[in-house]
């Protein structure tokens, strides 16, 4: 078994075990939930950091006042993401931390994005708790099953697509040359927008088919924060996603 999330191997989900509490689907979900109010309450702080700096219309003044956060937000949560995918036993201790520092730094972008197309984050933060809803309704319900042509099917398209961003980011910054229908805001954009937005969508069934597999398997009680943060790095994407696909609709 296995899931197109790079934190998701199948070998944290494999035993022998010690004696203990195991992991569970129900234990999972709920502390997925803590990490999300952990993000959403450091990216408020950032949120009105940027607000009270851009009340007079000063936008750079109002970059300037929360670039560091965001930055070392993206940077402290891409270290605690490699720290929790290589030693899922700190998870209890990471995963928090990695949702408060990925709190600060989608703040900071959450509002920058609100400035220039007012009401995007309501839209943005509904539909991403909406999609997870339905994804995670379907795949309790079995309408949608996860079969090994599924797995890699989802698998070969997330490894394309992150291929296809790190080429694009490669690009720009070496070149100034970026991938038009990554960023447009035509037919081709959107719909390339749509395409990923879906794809993220099925990341998530397939982070609930692992987690649940490992809660089949007896894994210890610390790995529901590991899948609680696996399920996090993929709902983060997907609200980057929906952000960017709302805000081409916008333009």
């Amino acid at each position: 078994m296995r899931s197109s999330n790079p934190v998701l191997k199948d070998k944290v989900f494999q035993g022998p075990f010690a004696a203990g509490e195991r992991m569970t689907m129900n234990g999972t979900i709920a502390k997925t939930g803590l990490l999300l109010l952990l993000a959403v309450v450091t990216g408020s702080w950032t949120w009105n950091r940027f607000a009270e700096a851009a009340a007079d219309g000063n936008l750079q003044a109002a970059l300037a006042a929360v670039s560091p956060f965001l930055w070392g937000g993206l940077l402290a949560g891409f270290a605690l993401a490699m720290v929790s995918s290589f030693a899922p036993r700190w998870s209890g201790i990471t995963a928090p931390l990695y949702a408060i520092a990925e709190g600060f730094a989608l703040g900071g972008i959450s509002a920058f994005m609100e400035l220039r197309f007012p009401g995007i984050v309501l839209q943005a933060i509904m539909l991403t708790v909406g999609v997870l809803a339905a994804m995670l309704l379907l795949y309790r319900t079995g309408v949608i099953k996860v079969t090994d042509k599924f797995r890699m099917g989802v698998v070969a398209a997330t490894g394309g697509i992150m291929l296809l961003y790190l080429v694009d980011f490669g690009l720009r910054t070496f070149t100034s040359i970026q991938i038009p229908f990554i960023h447009e805001s035509g037919a081709m954009g959107i719909g390339f927008s749509l395409l990923v937005v879906g794809l993220a969508a099925l990341n998530l069934v397939l982070d609930f088919d692992m987690i649940e597999r490992g809660a089949a398997q007896g894994a210890p009680k610390y790995m529901e924060w590991f899948g609680a943060f696996a399920l996090m790095v993929t709902l983060v994407w997907l609200y980057m996603e929906i952000l960017r696909l709302l805000s081409k609709a916008r333009r």
